[in-house]
């Protein structure tokens, strides 16, 4: 076996891409972040701490698929009373409904180094359609002779279309919490196969 970059990647479109096979988020580089809208004023951010996704590489880029899980009792905002009552039955019934759940159905091409990932995304138990914006940031080699490519992804959600309707009105007007959602999500995925 030869230990070249080169038989790891290959080129296709101006880019250099990862060979076809199975790869896995690095749980040790990756962020599943969020960020909502707080009383109408500002924004919250936090982040799913447990997040795994297995990454399947086509020969065919555009034919290449994306599964994702996200333990739901792993949100963290640093509060933790805000944690707890976004696990709670009022927004992700994390007890309920430990995961969500995300499965790509189909990968476009936009320009240069960015993707369109479409998929459905599960949040309790409704699934909704989904598209991601995915900037490929790059293909290498770790020092440990793992084969690695990189990545970062982001759209926006309404969150009251996966029933997540809980919210304050508030006296000045508007509302506690932002029914639009941000995901923001980066990551190395390392290959298996």
């Amino acid at each position: 076996m030869t230990s070249s970059i080169d038989a790891v990647t290959r080129d296709w479109d101006g880019l250099t891409i990862p060979a076809a096979g199975t790869y896995v988020l690095d749980a040790a580089h990756k962020r599943v972040g969020f960020v909502a809208r707080h009383m109408m004023v500002s924004k919250v951010r936090g982040e799913f701490k447990e997040a795994t996704a297995t990454i399947t590489v086509a020969e065919d880029p555009l034919q290449s698929s994306v599964v994702a899980t996200i333990q739901g009792a792993s949100i963290d905002t640093t509060q933790g009373d805000r944690d707890a009552h976004l696990r709670s039955p009022e927004f992700l019934d994390a007890e309920k409904y430990p995961t969500l759940e995300f499965r790509s159905t189909g990968v476009k091409s936009r320009r240069g180094n960015e993707f369109v990932l479409t998929g459905e995304l599960t949040i309790k138990d409704v699934t909704r359609p989904v598209e991601l914006e995915v900037e490929f940031e790059g293909v290498g080699r770790s020092p440990f002779g793992q084969d690695i490519f990189g990545f970062s992804a982001s759209t926006e959600i309404d969150r009251e279309e996966f029933g997540l309707t809980w919210n304050v009105t508030l006296e000045t007007g508007g509302v506690l919490v932002g029914k639009k959602i941000k995901i923001e999500i980066e990551g190395e995925a390392v290959r298996q196969a």
